[in-house]
């Protein structure tokens, strides 16, 4: 069994992290597998590296441990890259000039008020630039657009599914399937390379878990939805799927899910208060 840990240091870890690596590090602990750590690093603008020292230092005041070298993905973009030419070559993602703004106001335009179609990328594109020819993720004029998937020659008339062991918000669990005209209705044509970044979230998660062998993945219930994308893409590129572990959100006292600007839940003030790794275990419930 491996898994792995994959913050953004883009802010302090909060109870919310904790708990998903804390449980990661404890599954394979217990059948003496393998703990990893990848820092995702590929939001430039966001990204600084006093924040991955601080996770560092948060993780380690835990008591987690991980090989070394720690993979970056800010030193995976010509990997990344490879893989955005070789859908490109096979005519699996285009080239995309909208803005969010501009797919808002094409989803609202046909039926005035009615509520904009969203899934786990967010609003579902209507494919404004679908027919366009896509271009090479290396080329210099790419940086201007965005490259999208097109889900209907990805999916073709297939059925997907994966192994889940926690469970999605509305307690999926088990075997998960889903269809071709699924993911073409409620997902959309997603974003693999950002403007001015050369990649996504996306494409970069499911190219490293199968670069580092991972064969649990244990997140938060708010990606269940997502990982549909990430089993279509790896039928597509023919990477291995892992079992998937889905948990329940750490929330604050209003019921509200926990994120990187809710300070007062970072860990490093719970060490600055004198607290000890057990006592933040045990707030999290492990």
């Amino acid at each position: 069994m491996i898994t792995r840990f994959a913050p953004s240091p883009t802010g302090p870890l909060h109870l919310g992290h904790v708990y998903s690596a804390l449980l990661a590090h404890d599954m394979v602990a217990a059948v003496g597998g393998q703990f990893l750590l990848r820092i995702e690093d590929i939001d430039r603008t966001r990204a600084r590296p006093e924040w991955e020292v601080h996770i560092l230092e948060d993780l380690r005041w835990l008591g987690l441990s991980w090989p070394q070298p720690v993979m970056r993905q800010s030193n995976q973009l010509d990997r990344y890259g490879e893989s955005l030419d070789w859908l490109q070559s096979n005519n699996y993602i285009f080239s995309c000039k909208c803005s969010r703004r501009d797919v808002i106001n094409a989803l609202a335009a046909p039926q005035e008020g009615s509520d904009v179609p969203t899934g786990p990328d967010g609003v579902i594109y209507p494919g404004t630039c679908r027919m366009k020819h896509a271009t090479s993720s290396k080329d210099p004029s790419s940086e201007d657009v965005a490259l999208r998937l097109s889900m209907s020659s990805a999916v073709g008339q297939n059925l997907f599914s994966f192994h889940e062991t926690g469970h999605g918000p509305n307690g999926e669990t088990g075997l998960i399937k889903f269809t071709a005209q699924d993911a073409i209705r409620n997902i959309g044509d997603i974003v693999l390379s950002r403007r001015d970044m050369g990649t996504s979230y996306h494409l970069s998660v499911v190219l490293d878990d199968a670069a580092q062998g991972i064969t649990h993945v244990v997140r938060g219930e708010d990606l269940f939805e997502a990982t549909k994308i990430h089993i279509i893409l790896q039928r597509l590129m023919g990477l291995p799927t892992p079992t998937y572990h889905h948990h329940s959100l750490v929330r604050d006292d209003a019921g509200k899910r926990l994120a990187k600007r809710d300070d007062a839940c970072a860990i490093a003030k719970y060490r600055a208060e004198g607290f000890s790794p057990s006592d933040v275990r045990r707030m999290v419930g492990l």
